[in-house]
């Protein structure tokens, strides 16, 4: 579990499906707050049986099916970080502006040989993975990509990334990397610690490199960034201040985007132009220019 090495919390309760159980665990803590960040039918059931003071945030499903359905752009232009913090303002709790965080424990830290020894000078680390579909580059991109790209490339993913990773490793061996399958979510995150640029699709791997503070190209398909779910570096929004770590490559002009603020296995229209119109060679110029920033 990504949260259990997180040095800054004392204890973790854990939900199986059963609500009856936890929510008896959580009388006994006997808490002062409830922060329900989920705001869902099941943590609303929870907060009502706990029946102790709580808080949560706006989440603001309106203005994102407004988005959604008739592309009325209403929503605030913030992270979901920034906006999370409305729940704890009556604790005043503040951002520091230090971005997020994410704890590696020791025994999973992966070893200068894990990688190949051409990667051992840096590498660019590409999050090919994701939960649907639609948010996910196409394969025949990533073979472009990594023909144009002048770096050692690693390929990170699930064990059901691999076959796509193999596919896409084959355009040139010595130069890419599959990863996929190989390492645990806390060893893949090590990757991307140790990675000089990295280049996701709108996952999880992205936002664990924003807590390492790395370079960031992200992809974005069928949904986009103004749902609040960008790369967080602390403070950084998408309009008045974009963080110079975090470049985002989409397709603004089409006029089906988005689709979906989660994403489908399948285009709805079936042309899937906002990944496929994802020009390789912006992605590979965005590249560059983060390979060659001195503080980098």
């Amino acid at each position: 579990m990504v949260m259990e090495h997180n040095a800054n919390l004392s204890c973790i309760h854990t939900f199986d499906g059963k609500l009856s159980p936890i929510i008896q665990k959580l009388k006994k803590e006997q808490f002062d707050f409830i922060v329900d960040l989920q705001k869902n039918i099941r943590s609303k059931k929870m907060v009502s049986a706990l029946n102790i003071p709580h808080f949560t945030f706006p989440k603001l499903n309106i203005l994102k099916w407004l988005f959604v359905t008739f592309k009325l752009r209403l929503l605030p232009d913030k992270s979901i970080v920034d906006r999370y913090f409305y729940a704890v303002k009556k604790l005043r709790v503040q951002n520091d502006g230090e971005g997020l965080d994410f704890f590696i424990p020791e025994n999973s830290r992966t070893k200068q040989d894990d990688i190949p020894m051409g990667h051992y000078a840096g590498f660019v680390a590409c999050v090919i993975g994701g939960s649907f579909f639609t948010k996910r580059y196409p394969v025949e991109k990533w073979q472009e990509f990594c023909s144009l790209c002048p770096y050692p490339i690693v390929l990170l993913g699930g064990k059901e990334d691999k076959e796509n990773g193999d596919a896409i490793m084959k355009i040139n061996p010595g130069k890419v990397y599959n990863a996929c399958g190989k390492f645990s979510l806390l060893e893949s995150a090590d990757l991307v610690r140790r990675s000089k640029v990295v280049v996701s699709n709108d996952t999880g791997l992205m936002h664990i490199a924003a807590a390492f503070q790395k370079p960031i190209v992200s992809l974005w398909g069928n949904t986009t960034p103004e749902m609040g779910m960008f790369p967080y570096f602390g403070h950084n929004n998408l309009k008045q201040y974009r963080n110079p770590k975090s470049l985002v490559q989409e397709v603004k002009e089409l006029s089906c985007r988005p689709c979906s603020k989660i994403g489908f296995e399948k285009c709805p229209k079936g042309h899937f132009k906002c990944m496929n119109n994802i020009e390789v060679g912006k992605v590979i110029s965005d590249v560059n220019q983060f390979w060659n920033l001195k503080h980098i």
